[in-house]
């Protein structure tokens, strides 16, 4: 067939899509709709390897870290540095003081010149925030006068909290938190390769989060499909055989799938631009992060009108369009199911040498993974129409509205699988991977030990403050019910065996038995603790009358302070303190301590929150900053996760809204198309009595039925393939059958908002004057 004969047909399908009147433009603005919405997030998906890559860079850019770095000697060209950060209500605030010590000091990305001293330059979103009611308590924290704005080129994020303020007197605490630059960015490129594990995570993310992006726009390049049969019927009448009118079809579908290239790329640049004023789970990127790889973009711009062709000769093989009409009129063929298995078990067959071999670098496949998961969530699409078709075919009377469901169902029970496979491969993959997250979280996960109920929060004691001056300040703070604290050093025998040493712990009595169970205490006594779990070394050091040494914290061995064990040192047994460990070492009173030693003994206090208080913790950040600016107490948590395990869940909770996002405003087109192509039906059962309540039930029930069979089908496929997931990594397979429920209920709530934002046109399309006939 010549390539003249294809161009003919292609472009008189064109003219059938765009020149049909208002029926035509209507028909074909819904698929380039529909379409479109699938193209920006996949135009999303291939921005998203230059948006990480872009945040690495700002990250590197402005990094002041000097890790296996020599730190320069003072020059005309070198910068004193301090990490100043904070959190807020759970925030995170990236702060950093800076000294120049001359005037060609380096300046971070994203600042013109370096801020004086009490003044401060901050990221817009932390500007706006300080300036705001919300923001009065982080304001009393940073009360430096703003003097200008980061540059985009020196944050990762249009939403990132971060500042710059100017210091003095930071040469003082060198090598105290306090950092000597000459430049910023870190030369070292990152070399750790991603755990097996994680990479599996993220490969099945990708595909679970991708792949109903797919459906939808394979269904909607099939909207119309009934009144386009019905033209390419007439089309037939006038001369045309069947290969003609699948040509023309398929210049149809190309049509809106290229007008919906358009509107996709219209809705990527306004998602584009939108992104910038967004935060989704502390993820926020710029505009010009979103820059889709020139290679992927070319990929979807051939892929999609490809895929519409494809599609639409598919959907066509089945029908026969004869001069006279269509016979899809007529009870269809029953599906095959025998070719739909094939798909999930060649899934299982990819998947199924992997198993056990998922921790392994060496044997880790990501291609076998990939063609397995595709292959598991492609059979839902399958299975999918012909579970349906099996089950409406065998469905019997009721009310009026359930007979008008059902016998539409089991005319166009192909339409009602097509509406809902979005839906149901996305809760199939959404199960699976919460079973995945669920099972290997546990090694990701870390439990600090801590006992959340003796302590919330945790504060250092700067030096040449007391303990008892900074302890008095913190039980005047608003939310604090206690406070307790310790001073803490090191002991040794330096003069007879330098290599033994223990722990010293400095504290009133009401502090000390936080520690363990002291048979009497009062200031002035010493005790020697038994029964630790490390440290075991202090009854053998401290024995009364030997000669132990403070070791200062600068380390400076040349001036150690001397301590007599005193004879009648007691002895007490370790209890498990509020960290969560059984501390050994020495234990001594106030008055015990030596006051030349003080200094080598800095302070840790321990707060007990009344949580009712609001922003008691805000309070507690307050009262240090005022101690110290560079004091930031820390949060105790009962546990704590690695940081790229949660960063690849956070990335799924951005992908899988951004996904429930397109599966709403998806159904909602292909609702509003089946409801506008039986517009004509619907206001003839109007006119014969049918009551309007009678008719939304009946969309309500279409809608119900596949969307519960296709849900039941989401449950098994996503079981089984997380099983097979779990096995992969040899985990044991457990199922959290409320997270399974909540992905259920998640997709069940999408089509109930669907279907209750499709009635108010159902009402209108009612009328008596959708009888009308041009």
């Amino acid at each position: 067939m010549s390539l003249r004969q294809w161009s003919r047909d292609l472009g008189l399908g064109f003219r059938f899509a765009f020149a049909g009147g208002r029926e035509g433009w209507i028909r074909t603005l819904l698929t380039a709709v529909g379409v479109g919405l699938g193209v920006a997030l996949l135009l999303l998906t291939t921005a998203i390897p230059n948006a990480l890559a872009a945040r690495h860079d700002r990250e590197s850019a402005r990094s002041d870290l000097l890790f296996n770095q020599t730190e320069p000697k003072k020059g005309d060209d070198t910068l004193l540095i301090a990490n100043a950060g904070t959190t807020f209500r759970e925030m995170d605030v990236r702060g950093r003081v800076l000294e120049p010590e001359g005037p060609h000091a380096p300046v971070p990305p994203g600042l013109d010149e370096l801020p004086g001293v009490d003044e401060m330059v901050v990221s817009p979103a932390l500007k706006r925030l300080l300036e705001s009611d919300e923001g009065k308590l982080l304001r009393d924290r940073l009360p430096q006068k703003i003097v200008g704005t980061i540059g985009e080129s020196g944050l990762i994020g249009s939403q990132e909290l971060a500042f710059y303020r100017g210091g003095e007197g930071l040469a003082a605490r060198l090598d105290d938190g306090v950092a000597r630059l000459e430049r910023f960015g870190d030369p070292l490129p990152s070399s750790e390769r991603m755990d097996p594990v994680l990479l599996l995570l993220v490969l099945v993310v990708f595909v679970v989060l991708l792949m109903p992006v797919g459906v939808f726009v394979a269904t909607a390049v099939r909207f119309g499909g009934e009144r386009r049969d019905r033209r390419l019927a007439a089309l037939r009448l006038v001369g045309s055989d069947s290969r003609m009118t699948r040509r023309v079809a398929a210049g149809e579908a190309m049509a809106g799938a290229l007008l919906g290239l358009v509107f996709g790329t219209g809705f990527f640049l306004i998602g584009r631009q939108w992104a910038g004023s967004v935060e989704v789970f502390r993820f926020s990127a710029f505009p010009s992060y979103l820059n889709p790889s020139p290679l992927l973009a070319l990929l979807v711009a051939v892929a999609v009108p490809a895929a519409a062709v494809l599609v639409t000769q598919f959907a066509l093989r089945g029908v026969v369009i004869e001069p006279l009409g269509v016979v899809r009129t007529s009870r269809p063929a029953r599906r095959r199911l025998w070719w739909r298995l094939l798909l999930p078990f060649a899934g299982l067959a990819l998947l199924y040498p992997m198993i056990g071999n998922g921790r392994e670098a060496g044997e880790f496949n990501q291609y076998l993974v990939t063609g397995g998961v595709l292959l598991l969530l492609v059979g839902v699409t399958a299975l999918l129409p012909w579970i349906v078709e099996a089950v409406v075919a065998r469905l019997g009377a009721g009310a009026v509205s359930w007979q008008l469901a059902v016998r539409r169902l089991q005319l166009s029970s192909g339409s009602a699988a097509r509406m809902v496979n979005g839906i149901a491969v996305a809760v199939a993959g959404a199960i699976a991977l919460q079973m995945l997250f669920a099972g290997v979280e546990e090694d990701y996960t870390e439990s600090t030990g801590k006992d959340l109920t003796r302590a919330q929060m945790q504060v250092g004691v700067p030096a040449g403050l007391s303990l008892d001056a900074a302890r008095a300040r913190f039980e005047a703070t608003a939310g604090v019910t206690r406070v307790y604290g310790f001073s803490e050093g090191m002991l040794d025998n330096r003069l007879t065996d330098p290599d033994r040493f223990t722990q010293v712990a400095v504290g009133d009595c009401g502090s000390l038995r936080e520690l363990a169970a002291l048979p009497s205490c009062r200031d002035g006594d010493v005790f020697v603790l038994e029964g630790a779990d490390y440290d075991t070394e202090g009854p053998a050091l401290a024995r009364p009358g030997s000669m132990l040494y403070f070791d200062p914290p600068s380390g400076d061995e040349s001036t150690p302070i001397a301590w007599a064990v005193p004879k009648d040192i007691k002895r007490a047994r370790s209890i498990v303190d509020p960290t969560g460990t059984r501390r050994g070492g020495v234990l001594l009173t106030p008055s015990a301590l030596p006051r030349e030693a003080a200094t080598a003994v800095p302070g840790q206090l321990y707060l007990r929150l009344d949580e009712s208080v609001p922003d008691a913790r805000e309070h507690v950040r307050n009262t240090a900053a005022d101690i110290d600016p560079f004091a930031e107490p820390m949060t105790w948590v009962s546990s704590k996760q690695n940081n790229r395990f949660t960063a690849i869940r956070s990335g799924l909770f951005v992908g899988a809204t951004c996904v429930l996002l397109l599966i709403g405003a998806s159904l909602l087109v292909s609702q509003l198309e089946q409801l506008r192509e039986r517009r004509k039906l619907l206001s003839s059962l109007v006119a014969f009595g049918t009551r309007r309540r009678t008719l939304s039930l009946s969309v309500l029930w279409q809608t119900a039925v596949p969307i519960a069979l296709g849900l039941a089908l989401a449950c098994a496929v996503g079981l089984t393939l997380g099983t097979v997931l779990l096995k992969m990594t040899d985990t044991a397979v457990r199922v959290d059958w409320m997270s399974v429920l909540a992905m259920t209920g998640m997709g069940a709530a999408v089509v109930l908002a669907v279907t209750l934002l499709s009635l108010p046109p159902l009402l209108r399309l009612m009328r008596p004057d959708g009888l009308r006939t041009e």
